[in-house]
């Protein structure tokens, strides 16, 4: 490194520091719902493990078991060690497919099972499938409008950055946050020579975790053929739904969704994530989505452990409704001046400034809970806050201790 470039970097840290923006790896280690840090014992809420999942050792000790029975010419390998277009597409990888479709169709009305031409695509990330998806569609020669809420997750918009100017058939917009009202205006404002016009939201906002109106949604596309619809489930999965497919199950808008993206390090305790797309967009994505052709698979072990959860995940109910119970109860102690219903786990605590958002942090944690502060860029300017996020695993009595520290 030379000497100027050592001194910009040294001077560009010290400006993150002053405006309480710098930030450090966590040296943590994890105990049930539990985080060790700094020799304290601390109940962590700030995971995205909605249903407790991640250190159950009870599941894991039934997996091993699970493993431990299987003959060793079918015990899953612990790399994959190419991608899925060498030989990293391993017998668990189609299993897993098959798997998830079957989900898919179980949360489906019965009369549109037999009608479905939808397939199931395994990526090794939610970001990996953000980044890769949107450019691959945009490689399409159809004349594209994107148009994306402004708070989707930084993945879509890179996904939309790497579609760059050289794709001049395809342009992007965007939205204002959770206004349909903005949104059906930018698509009427849309020129004729426009064929396809994608609506790229999450259904649960990563920060906020408010949800979109995906049946005003579908209802818009439902106005307009050229319109395609994009959801990002990936905090939705596990957690709502009586199968825990997610926001589309539970508001019945699954068939009406031309790409659902769900994730597998979240509720599911795995890593990897998935699109569920219509079978010849799954060949295309294979052909065209560079972040899938030019990764390493994960390990086949991962695969069959997000099989083994995938398995549970429908009967999981009644961890989903004490998540929902807690989840309702500290949004409601936080908003108490107006009318709250059940959003999601992820309840943000605003606070405004950097410096305030850091100091309530350290309070937290000094009153005996893993609460971490969220600033810009992350979240805009002015709203930095506590991301509380909530899990199966704590107690009435955990979220009454919570808010008495609120």
């Amino acid at each position: 490194m030379t000497e100027p470039t050592r001194l910009n970097v040294a001077q560009q840290l010290d400006t993150l520091k002053s405006k309480e923006q710098y930030r450090q790896l966590p040296s943590v280690t994890h105990q049930d719902q539990w985080i060790i840090c700094n020799e304290r014992r601390l109940l962590n809420i700030s995971s995205n493990d909605y249903l407790g999942l991640g250190n159950e050792t009870q599941l894991q000790s039934q997996f091993l078991s699970y493993l431990q029975q299987m003959p060793d010419s079918v015990l899953p390998k612990m790399g994959s060690t190419s991608s899925r277009l060498l030989t990293g597409n391993h017998s668990q990888l189609p299993l897993l497919e098959a798997e998830l479709l079957d989900w898919y169709h179980l949360a489906l009305p019965e009369k549109q099972r037999s009608t479905c031409n939808k397939a199931v695509l395994v990526v090794n990330s939610g970001y990996h499938a953000n980044i890769g998806i949107l450019p691959a569609l945009a490689k399409l020669p159809v004349k594209t409008l994107i148009l994306t809420d402004t708070l989707i997750h930084a993945s879509l918009i890179d996904g939309v950055r790497l579609i760059g100017s050289k794709h001049t058939h395809c342009r992007y917009q965007r939205y204002r946050h959770n206004e349909m009202e903005h949104l059906t205006a930018l698509i009427e404002q849309a020129s004729d020579e426009i064929e396809r016009i994608i609506v790229v939201t999450e259904s649960v906002f990563s920060m906020d975790g408010d949800r979109a109106d995906l049946q005003a949604l579908v209802k818009l596309k439902a106005s307009d053929p050229r319109i395609e619809l994009y959801v990002d489930e990936a905090h939705a999965v596990g957690v709502l739904g009586h199968n825990g497919l997610g926001l589309a199950e539970e508001t019945q808008t699954l068939e009406d969704i031309d790409y659902i993206v769900g994730t597998f390090g979240k509720a599911f305790a795995s890593m990897g994530a998935y699109v569920i797309c219509d079978a010849s967009i799954r060949e295309w994505l294979i052909n065209q989505m560079r972040s899938f052709i030019f990764s390493t698979a994960l390990p086949p072990i991962t695969h069959c452990w997000t099989r083994f959860v995938l398995a549970k995940m429908p009967s999981l109910s009644n961890l989903r409704t004490h998540l929902a119970e807690v989840s309702l109860r500290v949004s409601q102690a936080i908003n108490t001046d107006s009318e709250v219903s059940y959003q999601s786990p992820i309840i943000p605590y605003i606070l405004g400034d950097n410096a305030s958002a850091v100091q309530k942090a350290q309070a937290l944690q000094q009153a005996g809970f893993y609460a971490l502060p969220i600033r810009p860029p992350t979240v805009p300017v002015g709203t930095a806050r506590i991301r509380l996020v909530m899990n199966a695993k704590l107690s009435t009595e955990d979220c009454d201790r919570l808010i008495e520290q609120l």
